[in-house]
């Protein structure tokens, strides 16, 4: 008789955990806690982190001395964000619409309540302090021909007033992303901070015809002060009638008083974005690309001596592009993030040398802060959600700081993940993604769910994503498997670039190889029970896999899918995007709109497709969701549309979210054996 060597009490545990394992569910992701903005304290000894519930929005302190406690420093009803701290570390700023809308807020973190800094007629969009914390730069939605935020307010009853409201203009764009252009541009306003509660604001871009910062993804990032706080520094569009097809954003300078504004960065005719100086103000640095038209170009950091007027490229040979920097606190560094193989990582980088040093990779790094000689930093993978973390600068001694959805994980069992890499397109190698089933079992075979990422100049990588997350399709009984084809970011820039001009081309042959390598590596998947889904450029691919990879798939799910590339041009917002990608203007002899156009193929068209699309996408305009829908019923083959009419080119209502998943695994069960 063998005798077992665990206790009874270790047993009742383990079936405990084991009858306690379930899988994640999208209502289940719902309730997840997010971290958003982190601030360390000027110390380095305090962090300051916002956190979203489902109850709300909150600010929290942690010591980095005593990690084992996070104090809960707001509980108001309103959303609070955009932590800044005070040069003397005593309070900190903050973004909340407690009056009904967006203001500025401070806080003494010895004790009391909250304090409203700014009490303006507008909503305060973003801002950001003055070195000398005398001074605040306000981001604020004016008509651009005002000069004061009393006209804005003016002009604007009067419009409500109007009996009519038709819109009408001279120029491209007259809409973006899923908003069309309403009277409003963001401008940028200086404060004195000691004037509280400030009631008005200086306008210091009054007049320009362009958002500063731009909308609808830049904040103020793109905003920075002057080390002597007599100036501000932006990153933006010049006005100009071309803004719809060029990405010549410039650094531009001006007085805090108002008056000229100057052009930093006029002879780059490409990309100039988040400038910074260092703590001592001797050195400007900025990201800027080279190629102008190509918003997916390589972003290299450049420093300009302020003393010696010598501008140079840091580590010009290193073949990353740079999401975000922070120079280190003696300024003989920068610590920066890049997409990189799959992850997002942190490297440290000589100032002086461009010497370039791997500090961290391993999921998706971000929010990086510099305390002595620690970096405190945010991370998520595939199998985690969004925590903050602190490392050595020598990459050693990892220490996880919060653990925000410590009670929701603790019944989930996800997916066992792991990366993998093939001969792709011309034997060059290939990475891509595998995540488990939840409840995996040596020895049987499982459904593929075979996920294409958009961009196309992007990666799904070791992330843990709100709208497109793996672990969901894990936890419905299938394999996942990405392929992270080329054009994909985080392999180098000629990988990057490879996918231009070549859009069914290179991608397409990756994937195939990818999904034939995979499979033959881990029989458990079973090629015959497939389904692809893809959005944006993914979903285009579902319109090219379509009609030329007839036999590869059960079923397709196309959300946002570019069906007719000709059409697409003339109704998307970003010329820029399209005439880069394609080779110029649709009507260019020589451009490859017909040559990867998935409307081409459809006498090929017979694989079941679920087609998703949202009303106020602009990016790519619903009637290409249409199109492929249309054909798909007028050709006979099972197809459904679904349409949100609230959406844009995501989903981010979390009820139209759990729709979603619901409709896509209905269609995927519809069409896979389990």
């Amino acid at each position: 008789m063998i005798k077992s060597t665990l206790s009874f009490a270790m047993l009742a545990s383990l079936a405990s955990y084991v009858q306690a394992a379930e899988p994640l569910t999208v209502e289940k992701l719902n309730t997840f806690n997010k971290i958003g903005n982190i601030a360390l304290s000027p110390a380095g000894d305090q962090v300051v982190y916002s956190l979203k519930t489902p109850n709300g929005s909150d600010l929290y302190l942690k010591s980095l001395k005593n990690k084992s406690v996070d104090l809960k420093l707001t509980s108001h009803p309103s959303t609070e964000h955009s932590v800044t701290w005070s040069r003397d570390a005593k309070s900190i700023f903050f973004l909340a619409n407690r009056t009904g809308q967006s203001q500025v807020w401070s806080l003494s973190l010895f004790g009391g309540e909250a304090v409203q800094v700014t009490d303006l007629a507008l909503a305060v969009n973003g801002y950001t302090l003055s070195p000398d914390n005398k001074k605040l730069a306000l981001a604020l939605e004016v008509v651009p021909s005002c000069d004061t935020i009393a006209c804005t307010v003016k002009k604007t009853a009067e419009f409500n007033n109007e009996k009519h409201h038709a819109m009408a203009y001279d120029q491209l764009l007259m809409r973006h992303w899923d908003t069309w252009s309403d009277r409003l541009r963001s401008h940028l306003f200086v404060a004195d901070v000691t004037e509280q509660p400030i009631t008005d604001a200086k306008n210091i871009t009054a007049g320009w015809d362009t958002d500063i910062p731009a909308k609808p993804f830049s904040g103020m990032e793109e905003v920075t002060f002057t080390p002597d706080s007599n100036h501000v520094v932006f990153s933006a569009k010049e006005p100009s009638r071309d803004q719809a097809w060029t990405t010549n954003f410039d650094l531009f300078k001006v007085s805090v008083q108002g008056g000229d504004i100057e052009n930093l960065t006029k002879d780059n005719l490409a990309w100039d974005s988040q400038p910074q100086f260092s703590s001592d103000g001797r050195f400007m640095a900025y990201l800027a690309m080279k190629k102008p038209g190509f918003e997916s170009d390589r972003f290299g950091l450049m420093i300009k001596d302020l003393k010696t007027g010598k501008l140079d490229e840091v580590a010009p040979l290193w073949d990353r592009s740079i999401s975000s920097y922070t120079f280190s606190p003696n300024n003989r560094a920068v610590y920066v993030t890049t997409q990189d193989v799959g992850q997002k990582s942190i490297y440290e980088i000589s100032t002086h040398f461009g010497d370039v040093r791997k500090v961290y990779s391993d999921g998706i790094a971000g929010d990086v802060q510099l305390a002595d000689n620690k970096i405190i930093f945010s991370r998520h993978t595939l199998n985690s959600p969004k925590d903050l973390f602190q490392i050595n600068i020598d990459g050693s001694e990892l220490v996880q700081l919060t653990q925000v959805n410590e009670s929701n994980l603790a019944s989930i069992q996800f997916g066992e993940s792991s990366q993998f890499s093939f001969p792709g397109w011309n034997k060059e190698t290939v990475h891509g993604y595998l995540v488990k089933p939840w409840n995996y079992q040596e020895g049987q075979k499982y459904p593929i769910a075979f996920l294409v990422h958009g961009g196309p100049q992007g990666s799904f990588g070791n992330m843990f994503h709100y709208r497109w997350n793996a672990q969901l399709w894990a936890a419905q009984g299938y394999g996942v498997v990405m392929i992270d084809f080329h054009g994909s970011t985080g392999y180098g820039q000629e990988f990057t670039n490879s996918i231009s001009r070549d859009w069914g081309g290179k991608p397409l042959e990756d994937l195939k190889k990818g999904m034939a390598y995979i499979t033959k590596q881990e029989p458990w998947l079973d090629a015959n029970n497939a389904c692809a889904l893809g959005a944006s450029y993914g979903g285009y691919m579902m319109n090219w896999i379509a009609g030329n990879w007839t036999d590869g798939f059960n079923c397709l799910v196309n959300h946002a899918g570019l069906f007719d590339m000709d059409s697409f041009h003339q109704t998307t917002e970003e010329l820029w995007f399209a005439e880069h990608e394609m080779g110029g203007e649709f009507w260019q002899k020589d451009g490859d709109y017909k040559k990867f156009n998935p409307a081409n193929y459809v006498d090929n068209w017979k694989t079941p497709m679920l087609v998703i699309h949202g009303l106020k996408d602009y990016r790519v305009p619903y009637a290409q969701g249409l199109g492929a829908f249309t054909t798909l019923q007028r050709k006979g083959i099972d197809s459904r549309l679904v349409v949100y009419p609230d959406e844009n080119h995501w989903i981010l209502n979390q009820d139209n979210l759990i729709h979603w998943y619901g409709e896509v695994f209905d269609w995927m069960k519809k069409h896979t054996q389990q």
